[in-house]
């Protein structure tokens, strides 16, 4: 889920650079930023969905 906020974020800093946009709180670099934030979470495993009990244990 993670993976996909990040590519639209990293598709509107594409289109706000594309189009020469410049606005304060939401310029290129602060999306680019925000992007790679959301890569690192996914590939750090949040918001993954995983079950925290563990995998092993369950009714047999």
């Amino acid at each position: 889920m993670l993976a996909i906020v990040a590519a639209v974020i990293f598709g509107l800093a594409l289109l706000f650079d594309l189009a020469d946009i410049q606005s304060d709180p939401f310029d290129y670099a602060t999306l680019v930023t925000l992007g790679l934030l959301f890569v690192a979470l996914h590939l750090a495993g949040i918001g993954a969905g995983s079950n925290w009990r563990g995998r092993g244990r369950g009714r047999r």
